[in-house]
């Protein structure tokens, strides 16, 4: 098995959105903001080659939205998605599995491209794409909170193509690779387990969306049940602590991977890696 980072970019968010109920006299150490108060956030994603199977992990924001929504968050940066698959030697068309861990436009924007103003196609032509029943359903038919952040476009053409296969939690998407549910940020959202060499690679999503949110009280505005969020986070980590496992992170603008260890203010950030470390 191999593994490969795919960055797509970065994007900007409201930084007291992004830490919620902490105070901005901390966080802006953590991911200091500009003047809009907006901070800097990665999209990044995951490749997972096993065989003739390659998967996969979220797509990114994508680029077919009008400029007037890409205003509010301000992608920028060289990498992108197809740019990034090329530089590990990769094309679309290589892609067997597409694992959506939430159906939220920056995590699956990249999934469906703009044939032209009415027309829409999945991305990889090849692949299956994966989420989960009950997210889909909660994605077509969103609750106020969260439909700004449900777009249509970038996931219903996946079924109107005859592409999209719903997992349930603990199915495994591809031997060594294993789902689980958290419910805590959105309904639905898979959590997924890469046995990889000697250890587990956890690619949290938007459970943890960077290293500075390990701290279990460290949650999104954006998160539909906190405290559901906070056990979730409280019970993985507890078991990454203790089997020295790694979080990879999707949004943390300079880390990618660390672990984490047990300290009096409880669990903490340890060892940075990257993928090459492990």
């Amino acid at each position: 098995m191999n593994l490969y980072v795919i960055d797509t970019g970065f994007f900007k968010l409201d930084g007291g959105a992004m830490f919620g109920v902490v105070p901005k006299s901390i966080w802006q150490h953590l991911n200091p903001p500009d003047a809009n108060n907006l901070c800097t956030w990665a999209m990044r994603c995951l490749l997972v080659e096993d065989g003739k199977r390659l998967l996969l992990i979220d797509c990114g924001l994508g680029n077919k939205q009008s400029e007037k929504f890409f205003s509010y968050y301000e992608p920028h940066g060289e990498a992108s998605l197809l740019g990034s698959l090329k530089k590990h030697g990769f094309s679309p068309d290589d892609i067997t599995d597409v694992l959506l861990t939430h159906l939220h436009f920056d995590h699956c924007g990249g999934a469906v491209v703009r044939v032209d103003d009415h027309h829409y196609r999945p991305q990889f032509r090849n692949a299956t794409y994966w989420t989960h029943e009950a997210h889909w359903n909660n994605a077509l038919h969103p609750n106020p909170r969260e439909k700004a952040s449900f777009l249509k476009e970038n996931f219903v053409p996946i079924q109107e193509n005859g592409q999209l296969q719903f997992a349930q939690a603990g199915a495994e998407i591809m031997p060594k690779v294993r789902v689980s549910l958290a419910n805590g940020h959105t309904e639905g959202m898979f959590v997924t387990h890469i046995h990889y060499r000697d250890t587990v690679v956890h690619y949290v999503a938007d459970l943890m969306p960077s290293a500075a949110h390990i701290p279990v009280p460290y949650l999104m505005a954006y998160d539909i049940q906190p405290l559901e969020l906070m056990r979730e986070k409280a019970a993985l980590l507890e078991g990454v602590a203790q089997r020295n496992e790694v979080l990879f992170f999707e949004h943390d603008r300079t880390i990618a991977c660390c672990t984490v260890q047990k300290t009096e203010k409880g669990i903490r950030q340890s060892e940075v890696l990257r993928l090459e470390d492990i």
